[in-house]
């Protein structure tokens, strides 16, 4: 083995290395902060996701030119290794994009929690809107609790903050363990080679 085909096999190992790693790291994490509703550690998150997303492609790209150069690209490890590789890319980005809907829906849940400032007037105009044109009230009365729609209580504000993105939670979580799955694979078949 040549000088040239050591140092194309050490960039594609430093790639998986210093790509792979914390681009699991990430896909690994979001789940829980989705839960926890961190805007901020989100935003990180899937930064992370898209920028060692595409540092992974080094991965590809020295693996192929090794291959090239080592004379393996006709073996069947080396296309199964490449195959799934293409297919975790394509996994990280529907999760990249899961990511980006997760945000989004946080960002809302954390807007619409921080305002019922907002929302009581909407709702009291609401409330006025659908009143029956013939229960002409006074001036100086007050609405009755039938006029006014009745306030979350803490179990249903509960239930709603555990219920932001929990489509793209679950969605993350799974892809993320077929990504790591299919590399770990990867590994074994760049260790085995059968």
């Amino acid at each position: 083995m040549s000088f040239t085909d050591r140092l194309l096999l050490w960039f594609h190992i430093g790639f998986v290395i210093f790509a792979i790693g914390p681009v699991t790291i990430a896909i690994m994490s979001t789940p829980r902060y989705i839960r926890a509703r961190n805007v901020g550690v989100l935003r990180y998150l899937s930064r992370m996701t898209r920028i060692f997303g595409a540092a992974s492609l080094g991965v590809l790209l020295f693996g192929i030119i090794a291959g090239q150069s080592l004379h393996d690209m006709t073996k069947t490890w080396v296309t199964a290794s490449m195959t799934l590789f293409v297919v975790a890319l394509v996994l990280l980005l529907l999760i990249m994009r899961d990511q980006h809907k997760a945000i989004v829906a946080v960002e809302g849940s954390l807007a619409a929690a921080e305002s019922p400032a907002v929302a009581a007037p909407a709702a009291t105009a609401r409330a006025a809107e659908f009143a029956p044109a013939d229960s002409a009230m006074s001036p100086g009365t007050e609405p009755t609790a039938a006029d006014v729609e009745p306030a979350p209580t803490p179990a249903t504000a509960t239930a709603t903050r555990v219920s932001v993105a929990t489509v793209e939670r679950g969605r993350i979580a799974s892809l993320a363990g077929v990504v790591s799955l299919i590399w770990l694979v990867i590994l074994v078949l760049m260790v085995w080679k059968p």
